[in-house]
């Protein structure tokens, strides 16, 4: 599903992903998608989830890894997917050491 919709990732990335070249990026779509979820601009935000559909933002959050949201973007998120009631938002991700 995120592969068809490249010319809008690469653009993403070039704005969002500034620690890689967005043609090595491109190759990490979720990490992109997270990425704007978490510190895009508004009118990006909502370029995305048009374009990508809900569903495609509820298995991006679902699968986050530690510290690729902030708590504000946490908590937006799943209240805006419907993915939780208030006061009732999961825990974020963890970075776990075995």
């Amino acid at each position: 599903m995120l592969r068809s919709h490249c010319d809008l990732l690469l653009e993403m990335a070039r704005k969002y992903i500034w620690w890689m070249p967005p043609e090595e990026a491109i190759a990490y779509p979720t990490r992109i998608v997270a990425q704007v979820m978490n510190t895009g601009i508004f009118r990006d935000s909502a370029r995305v989830a048009e374009s990508l559909g809900d569903d495609c933002l509820r298995m991006v959050l679902k699968t986050a890894e530690a510290g690729q949201f902030n708590e504000r973007s946490w908590h937006y998120w799943h209240y805006r997917l419907g993915l939780a009631a208030p006061d009732r938002v999961p825990p974020m991700p963890v970075r776990r050491f075995e």
